[in-house]
């Protein structure tokens, strides 16, 4: 590994974990957090205090980790207090008869989906993917595949809220109702009668194929029972997300809430802390609460939601749950008999995703500016062509790999010429060294007058490896959000996506995990041998703390990578082996030793030009030198 190598790979370095620094979790909102916990327990603990006013008060609040059912005991207590003393009529009013029932489920399901409803609500109870499994690693570091099933937590919620004077509270929440299921083909119809003339509906339909639900509220003589002053049909969706891969700590990194105002770009909530966010009175188009891999979204199909609020909240680390996501949307209501949706429960799948034309393939964590750019439009179709040809993701990252040094090869050449030409120059300036041994800024300063006399750039090799740091920073971005990779082996890897375990260790060493990842492992050693290689026709006189620099840095991604997705460390390993691959065929074989001396001898001959970065250089150097020497004369007197 050559200087300019080193210097592309710390600037590397020092771009990830600014990267990171600025997505971790900041303390002061969790104190925040739990400071705004503590004041909802004492509201909660207030006697005179109704469940109308703690609904507002929460709504006001960022998300928190809840009692089950959100904090819906004191709000039952109180509905079972009003119960009592008026009896079910007046709690809820028109709609007493739909608050009593049994739960029921029932089901839609396609080759791709099974969907479970229930009539508590008329609402999603699960969903299971039919093509997909979750991975359980247990104590002994085996993995366990299970099905895979989305919105099943028993506190998730899905409500809306109509505003009935006659109700107790004046109003009432669907989630409280018994629907009345009736099934037709593949449409599955609830409805919450307030008479039989009127009531609440919602339909859903699911298509023979596909993770699309075509969703339809509509509502019947309602007009009459709600308030008049209800404009706005308040949706409240609370969704926990669940634990679904191997590597937890990426999973939670790559989950969160994508929605998109109308007409404008996708937007979304931070995936490292708890976030709060309002669509700031632009209509949405769409919600998604997104895993690392699938997600659950909620589509206005013909008019957009007039207006949503967004809050995510990373939970604790042994929660059985990653986060907790909460939206609440307004639907359009007076004057309306209806609204059309759909949801999208599957996978993070670009192609399919991108086929609704509605922009949800901005939900794929590719990232974003000129990095998603390189993802989405240049990497991932690449890798979907090389797929097709050798049905292996392992062996697509190879010939990835070999397309980027091939196309990058005629920059490499001149990097390597120059480093034969450092080469060919290193006896003279062995010379220089031993003429000066006793005062090294003179060394610099006659070693630079030789590159300058000789017509040698020591920076000449930068560009190959400043033009590969777009391509490297996007694939550490494009493994860990490509499902294309989910779960596909490659040797000892069973997960390209996550990382990979040559074996596992019976402790947990900080920083670096407790397994060995073996690609990660070869990495290194390939860039250790790379680099010793190299060095031995390097001259690092100017600089002497590198030659002990290039070792220790990749000793240090050691650790950065043990528990990063295999796939990129697969890349990274495949790019050493054709590094060293090349310039050994490109020393020995291609570039012309003789060509070289000559070259070196006609640029001695030629007369130099004055000015340039090398002069200015070398004056600079001669300054310090001047400087150097008055200083060490002030010390003698």
């Amino acid at each position: 590994m050559d200087r300019n190598t080193i210097i592309g790979f710390l600037l590397i370095f020092a771009v990830l974990i600014a990267w990171q620094q600025y997505n971790k979790p900041i303390q002061e909102a969790r104190l925040a957090e739990a400071r705004r916990q503590d004041s909802l327990a004492q509201l909660q603990q207030q006697d005179s205090l109704n469940s109308k006013e703690l609904d507002a008060f929460r709504r006001q609040m960022p998300p928190e980790e809840a009692e089950a059912g959100d904090g819906s005991a004191t709000e039952a207590a109180a509905a079972t207090e009003s119960n009592e003393g008026h009896g079910m009529d007046a709690a809820y009013g028109p709609f007493a008869g739909a608050a009593e029932g049994i739960e029921k489920e029932q089901v839609l399901e396609n080759d791709q989906v099974r969907i479970t409803f229930t009539n508590k609500g008329g609402r999603i109870k699960s969903v299971e993917l039919l093509q997909y499994q979750r991975v359980v690693v247990d104590e002994k570091h085996k993995e366990h595949k299970e099905p895979l099933i989305l919105m099943a937590n028993p506190q998730n919620r899905f409500s809306y809220e109509l505003q009935v004077p006659a109700a107790a509270n004046k109003f009432i929440r669907t989630e409280d109702l018994f629907f009345e299921g009736q099934l037709e083909g593949r449409s599955l119809i609830f409805r919450a009668y307030a008479d039989s003339a009127k009531y609440f509906e919602q339909k859903y339909t699911l298509p023979e194929t596909g993770f699309d639900l075509q969703y339809e509220l509509s509502w019947k003589g309602l007009e009459d029972i709600v308030s008049p002053s209800q404009d706005m049909l308040s949706l409240m969706w609370i969704n926990y997300l669940p634990k679904l891969e191997k590597s937890v700590r990426y999973e939670k990194t790559y989950s969160t809430i994508y929605y998109k105002p109308l007409g404008e770009d996708v937007e979304h909530l931070s995936y490292m802390k708890d976030d709060r966010q309002t669509s700031e009175g632009r209509p949405v188009e769409w919600v998604a609460h997104s895993n690392q891999f699938f997600q659950s979204s909620l589509i206005g199909r013909e008019e957009a939601f007039s207006f949503g609020e967004f809050a995510v909240m990373d939970l604790p680390e042994k929660a059985d749950y990653l986060k907790k996501c909460e939206t609440r949307l307004d639907i359009p209501f007076k004057g309306k008999q209806g609204f059309s949706m759909s949801w999208y429960i599957g996978p993070n799948d670009f192609d399919i995703l991108q086929a609704h034309q509605r922009d949800l393939e901005y939900t794929v964590a590719y990232g974003s500016s000129i990095l998603g750019t390189i993802n989405r439009w240049i990497i991932r179709p690449i890798f979907n062509f090389l797929s097709s040809f050798v049905g292996s993701m392992g062996l697509a990252i190879f010939l990835l790999t070999l397309i980027v040094k091939l196309t990058l090869y005629p920059l490499a050449y001149k990097m390597l010429y120059q480093q034969s030409k450092m080469a060919a120059l290193k006896p003279v300036i062995e010379k220089v060294k031993e003429r000066f041994k006793d005062d090294p800024q003179q060394q610099q300063v006659e070693t630079m007058k030789l590159y300058q006399e000789y017509g040698v750039n020591p920076l000449g090799g930068c560009l190959p490896t400043l033009l590969q740091m777009p391509i490297w920073i996007a694939l550490y971005r494009f493994f860990p959000a490509a499902i294309e990779f989910r779960q596909k082996g490659f040797l000892w890897a069973t997960d390209l996506s996550s990382y990979d375990v040559a074996f596992a260790l019976p402790f947990n060493i900080p920083a670096y995990g407790d397994h060995v990842s073996l690609f990660t492992l070869l990495w290194v050693i390939t860039t250790i041998v790379y680099t010793y290689y190299n060095s031995k026709h390097m001259d690092m006189s100017a600089n002497p703390a590198m030659k002990y620099v290039q070792y220790f840095m990749p000793v240090m991604f050691l650790f950065f990578f043990n528990n990063y997705a295999a796939g990129l460390t697969v890349y990274l390993l495949f790019s050493n082996i054709l590094n060293i691959a090349q310039t050994v065929i490109t020393k020995n074989y291609i570039v012309d030793q003789e060509k070289i001396k000559r070259e070196l001898e006609a640029a001695k001959a030629k007369p130099k030009k004055k000015g340039g970065f090398r002069e200015r250089l070398q004056k600079a150097l001669e300054e310090q030198q001047r400087i150097a020497e008055q200083q060490k004369k002030k010390k003698k007197r």
